[in-house]
């Protein structure tokens, strides 16, 4: 396997705007992916915290992401970075979302890279990858199922 990058293609039900929306700002992310997103501006450069756990408790995971591109409503792209103070391009991964106007909804393609570039040697690349790969099986869908619901609610 080559553990290069993890891509997915998804078709969410709401313009790009609202979908551009959902991945871009914290009280959204808030509600699919981490359990706490902190992110002052939305500009190349800006930086910021996710958090899986509760943040107040001792195992709450703190990771640092940098915004790479943000092109509303066709792209968002952001480095993160396990453990680090920092997001930068030795360290960290990219997450690139490309929204695409399709029918009445969104086309999604995700993408995650640098697994290869971090320089990790080959049992924690595979497990690092793997992980990955698991976690966005499981966001992914959520993010699908929140938009849905957020566009639904009257």
């Amino acid at each position: 396997m080559e553990y290069g990058s993890i891509e997915r293609e998804l078709h969410i039900e709401a313009a790009p705007e609202i979908v551009y929306e959902v991945l871009s700002t914290p009280e959204h992310l808030r509600e699919w992916w981490p359990d706490d997103a902190e992110l002052a501006a939305r500009v190349p450069g800006a930086t910021g915290t996710i958090t899986f756990g509760d943040p107040a408790g001792p195992d709450a995971k703190v990771e640092a992401i940098t915004v790479v591109e943000a092109d509303p409503p066709r792209r968002f792209a952001f480095r993160w970075i396990y453990d680090g103070d920092e997001a930068t391009a030795g360290n960290s991964l990219v997450v690139t979302f490309d929204l695409e106007p399709s029918g009445t909804g969104t086309l999604v393609r995700f993408r995650e890279t640098g697994f290869r570039e971090r320089g990790w040697e080959a049992a924690v690349l595979e497990e690092m990858y793997r992980g990955n790969v698991a976690g966005w099986d499981h966001y992914l869908p959520r993010l699908v199922e929140y938009v849905d619901r957020l566009v639904s609610t009257p």
